[in-house]
C-alpha cells in the first residue's frame, strides 16, 4: 500500500462519467491517497477505530478525513453504527474504484523503482540495415544478457528513413550512416565500418591489390534499393567521376547482393565486416577501395540524449563502450580469399 501522506491524488477516475454525470471535478484536487487507503482500511477493518490502530493514527484523524472524503462527494459513505461501519451504495463503489487505484499505484511504484535501476523497460530502435547485419546482433546479446527483462524493438529503415523516425519522435534511438545529415539531433559515434568492392574470384578486378570507385563503373554494378547510405555514396561518386552507373540488379539486402555477385551478374559495395560474415554465399573477392568516403561512420542518433528513459540510456552507454573493443580494423577483411 502507497505511505500516507503522498499528496494529492492525480485526476483518476474514482467514479464513471456515466455514475456520476453532475459531479464538480474539483473534487479530486482536494482527495488525496491517504485519505482513500484510510477509506479501504475502514472498509476492511470494519471500523473506524479498528482501521486507526491499523494505520497508526489516531480515530479523530480518520474520522476527519471520512467527512472530508464524503463533502468532496457530496454523498454518505458510510453507516456509522454502535457496532461499527457498513457501505453505502456510494460507498461500496468507491470502494472498487479506490482498491482499483490503490493497486495500479502499488505497481507503478514497483516498475518505476525497477526502471530506476535500470532492470526493466522498453527501447524503441530504429537502424540502417548495415548496423544490423555488422553489429547490433553481439551488441544487443550483451546487453540483454545483463538486462534481460529490458524489451528492445528494433525495425530496419534506410539512413534517411532512421533519422527522420528520431526527429519526429517515433524511435528512442537512430542507429545509421548519416547520409543526408541529422539536422538538430544529437550524435554519438558508434561504430565504424568501410566499404569494399565484392566481386567474383574471376572477374577482372580480383587481381587488383585496390580500386578507385570510378575506375569500376565501365562494369555491371549490383546494388541496394534506393536511397540507401551505400546506394547514395555510390551515385554520388558515380556524378563526380562523370559516369553513369551501371546498375544491373537492385536488391534489398547484402545477403543477396552477394549471391548475385557471386553468379556473376555484376559487382557491388560490401561494408568489410558484412563482407566477413557473408562471404560464404560464394566464391567471391574483396578488392580494398581506395576513396576516403569509403570509410565510413555509423552514428547513434536522439533527439536529446539526457532527455531518454533510464534504460535507453543504459543502452547507449553500452553500445558507446562495446564499440571500440568489438570493431574490426577498417579494411581488415578487404582482400581476404575464401
Amino acid at each position: 500500500m502507497p505511505e500516507p501522506g503522498i499528496g494529492p491524488i492525480i485526476a483518476v477516475a474514482i467514479a464513471s462519467h456515466d455514475a456520476m454525470p453532475a459531479l464538480d471535478r474539483s473534487f479530486v484536487r482536494r482527495l488525496d491517497l491517504t485519505s482513500l487507503q484510510l477509506f479501504v482500511a475502514v472498509c476492511e477493518e470494519g471500523s473506524i477505530g479498528r482501521a486507526a490502530d491499523r494505520e497508526f493514527i489516531a480515530a479523530s484523524a480518520v474520522s476527519k478525513r471520512l467527512a472530508d472524503l464524503e463533502a468532496a462527494l457530496a454523498t454518505p459513505l458510510l453507516y456509522r453504527h454502535a457496532r461499527g461501519v457498513d457501505l453505502t451504495p456510494a460507498g461500496e463503489t468507491l470502494l472498487h474504484h479506490a482498491r482499483s487505484v490503490l493497486l495500479s499505484l502499488d505497481r507503478m511504484q514497483g516498475e518505476l523503482s525497477e526502471y530506476a535501476q535500470g532492470v526493466r523497460g522498453h527501447v524503441r530502435i530504429n537502424a540502417n540495415m548495415s548496423a544490423i547485419v555488422q553489429f547490433l546482433p553481439e551488441d544487443l546479446a550483451g546487453f540483454t544478457a545483463a538486462h534481460g527483462q529490458v524489451r528492445i524493438d528494433l525495425e530496419e529503415h534506410l539512413s534517411p528513413e532512421v533519422v527522420r523516425a528520431v526527429q519526429d519522435g517515433d524511435t528512442d534511438l537512430g542507429i545509421c550512416h548519416p547520409q543526408a545529415g541529422i539536422g538538430a539531433l544529437q550524435a554519438r559515434p558508434y561504430r565504424r565500418d568501410r566499404l569494399l568492392l565484392a566481386v567474383p574470384q574471376r572477374h577482372p578486378l580480383a587481381a587488383l591489390p585496390a580500386v578507385r570507385f570510378a575506375d569500376t563503373l565501365d562494369h555491371d554494378q549490383i546494388g541496394l534499393h534506393g536511397h540507401s547510405a551505400i546506394d547514395l555514396a555510390m551515385a554520388r561518386a558515380a556524378s563526380v567521376a562523370g559516369k553513369p552507373l551501371r546498375l544491373r540488379v537492385r536488391v534489398t539486402g547484402l545477403d543477396a547482393m552477394c549471391r548475385m555477385i557471386a553468379a556473376g551478374l555484376g559487382i557491388g559495395l560490401v561494408p568489410d565486416r558484412a563482407f566477413a560474415l557473408l562471404r560464404g554465399v560464394g566464391a567471391l573477392q574483396a578488392v580494398p577501395l581506395l576513396d576516403d568516403w569509403a570509410e565510413r561512420e555509423i552514428l547513434l542518433l536522439a533527439r536529446d540524449f539526457a532527455a531518454l528513459p533510464v534504460t535507453a540510456r543504459l543502452l547507449v552507454d553500452h553500445l558507446c563502450a562495446q564499440a571500440p573493443a568489438q570493431d574490426p580494423t577498417p579494411g581488415s577483411h578487404a582482400g581476404t580469399r575464401p
